[in-house]
């Protein structure tokens, strides 16, 4: 997978990881692929429900030990 830009959220509790997310969305070209790591458990539900709203497509979502990674693709 060829990651464009990558969020570090570890630590950050909700809403943040999400602002995080949305920012650098922004910045990114239709279709660019973006890796968020965070560490807090609600932000499993927190990133299906954001591409849900967003139309921004969650490719995948992993647990590595105690951290979370997102990958989302920029509508």
């Amino acid at each position: 997978m060829d990651i464009h830009k990558e969020v570090d959220a570890r630590g950050l509790n909700c809403p943040l990881p999400i602002l995080r997310a949305k920012k650098a969305l922004a910045d990114m070209a239709s279709g660019q692929l973006l890796k968020v790591l965070a560490t807090d458990t609600g932000s499993l539900r927190d990133f299906q429900a954001f591409a849900r709203q967003t139309g921004n497509e969650l490719v995948e979502q992993q647990t590595v030990g105690e951290e979370f990674v997102h990958i989302l693709r920029r509508r």
